[in-house]
Order: C-alpha cells, then sequence, then structure tokens
C-alpha cells in the first residue's frame, strides 16, 4: 500500500511495510523539500561523503523499495521516521525543524493507529477508496488484513522467524488454498515487480478464500499449540487445505475457477475505457 503526503507542498511518495507495520519515504523527495536540490541524488552523495558515521549506517537506515515514478513502479531508497531523523541531522536546511514537527506528527498517527485500530482502518479505506475500490471489496479487504495479523501474531508468539519463515508459511498456505504459491499467482494475474500487493488484485471470492486458509490456520495452530517453524508448517499446509477442500467443492458445483486472471490494474483500465 502506498500513497503521497504532502509536506507545505511538497509530495513525499510513502509506502506501508505490513511486516514492520510502519511508513516509509522516499529519501529522494524529502531532500528535495528540504534543500531544494535540482539533483537530490547528488545531493546525498555529497551528505554522506560529509558524513561518515552516516554513511556508514546507510545500508541499515535506507531500504530500497518500490515507488511509482514517471517511467513505473521502481525501487528507490526509502527510510523510516527514525531513518528520517539521522539523515535530517545532515542537513543544514532552515526547513529542517518544521519538516522534524511534520514526521513527529506522522509518528504520532502511526502510534495512535497502534492504540485505535479503528483509526488506521478508517485511513486504509480512504486511501482505497481514492483507487477506485468499491466499498464491499474494501470490507473485505480490511476483514482479510484482521485475519492475517491474527496469524501472523500467532507465529511471533510461537518462535516463528519473521519475513522468511513467514513468506514460506504463507507460501505453503496458498499452494494448499489455490494450488499456487503467491509468485505463482502474480504471475496468472500478470503482476509487475514485487511492488505489487497480490491481495490488492484478488477479486471476493479470492479474498474470502485467503481468509479461509488463514483463519483455519491460526485455529488449528492454536489446537495443536504449534511450536517452531517445522510445527507451523503442518499447520499451514492444514489450514490451506480446508480452504482449498471448499474452493475445489465449489468450483465443482459452479463450473467456474475462484482463481482470477484479472487483476485492478487490468479492471481499472476497463472502467477508463467505459468513461471515454
Amino acid at each position: 500500500m502506498s500513497s503521497i503526503k504532502l509536506f507545505e507542498s511538497k509530495k513525499i511518495r510513502s509506502v506501508w511495510n505490513d511486516e514492520e507495520q510502519k511508513w516509509y519515504f522516499s529519501v529522494a523527495d524529502v531532500v528535495e523539500a528540504l534543500t531544494d536540490s535540482p539533483n537530490a541524488t547528488d545531493y546525498i552523495k555529497k551528505m554522506r561523503k560529509r558524513d561518515d558515521e552516516l554513511s556508514k549506517g546507510w545500508g541499515q537506515i535506507v531500504t530500497p523499495l518500490e515507488l511509482e515514478t514517471s517511467g513505473g513502479k521502481q525501487k528507490i531508497n526509502c527510510a523510516s521516521v527514525e531513518g528520517l531523523f539521522r539523515i535530517i541531522q545532515s542537513i543544514p536546511s532552515p526547513k529542517a525543524e518544521p519538516f522534524k514537527r511534520w514526521l513527529a506528527k506522522v509518528g504520532y498517527e502511526q502510534l495512535e493507529e497502534i492504540e485505535n485500530p479503528e483509526l488506521a482502518s478508517k485511513r486504509i479505506r480512504e486511501i482505497y477508496r481514492a483507487k477506485g475500490y468499491s466499498d464491499e471489496w474494501i470490507e473485505k479487504r480490511i476483514r482479510g488484513i484482521a485475519v492475517r495479523d491474527e496469524l501472523t501474531d500467532e507465529w511471533k508468539k510461537r518462535g516463528v522467524k519473521e519475513q522468511i519463515e513467514f513468506a514460506i508459511l504463507t507460501s505453503e498456505i496458498s499452494k494448499a488454498t489455490f494450488g499456487l504459491t503467491p509468485s505463482e499467482y502474480k504471475a496468472v494475474k500478470n503482476l509487475p515487480g514485487k511492488g505489487e500487493n497480490l491481495r490488492d488484485h484478488m477479486n471476493d471470492l479470492e479474498l474470502i478464500f485467503t481468509m479461509l486458509g488463514e483463519a483455519s490456520t491460526t485455529e488449528i495452530t492454536k489446537k495443536a499449540d504449534a511450536k517452531g517453524f517445522v510445527e507451523n508448517k503442518t499447520a499451514a499446509k492444514k489450514g490451506g487445505k480446508i480452504a482449498g477442500d471448499a474452493r475445489e467443492a465449489l468450483e465443482k458445483v459452479t463450473g467456474k475457477r475462484v482463481v482470477s486472471k484479472e487483476n485492478y490494474l487490468q479492471l481499472t483500465e476497463k472502467k477508463k475505457r467505459k468513461l471515454k
């Protein structure tokens, strides 16, 4: 999920990191906003030469993430609120202090969302509506996020390592539910690059069976009191199979596949053609 945030009249591209539950911002956009530099890339290079400590820790502060550019989605160096505070220390700009207050406000909103999930849901709804999704689809997507969060919370408590092992277990659920890994599923939908969230391109039934697979896995994990990666992998396969069996039963009755080749990009293009 990505969006544009405004500092004064400057656009700051941002992207939400699901795993870390925080916003990341384009470093180049921030530098441009603070310095009015015509070439943010050159400014960043010179800044790193001036500040050895910043340069040494650059790999920990900055993360390449996919953002919209004039040439489509590309990997752009991004940083979290904490990372940006460190970068700003190396920018001698009169705009630094107002920007710090702006960042503090963004950080405060994140804390608000953690303490009050309804605020987070409201903001997510606004982003999806702005992209043209229907309210009915948005409600399913929001519910799916809640189901996913409950499952990943269980994984964390049971010693599953985030990112790599989370991705493997998610793949096992997807294979058992749809007969496809997430990467294979993306290929079916012809989704470009890693920046596209597969679930943002699912139709109602795809979202429902995704939820069923993950909710079933959560319940099985709790019942079995699964510990560690191996036991949780077994639970993931079982949970996904429950959803997979239900999917196959529906397909047998309707004669229609649940997995659709259509994606959100194609659907929005169709809407544009109809409006012309």
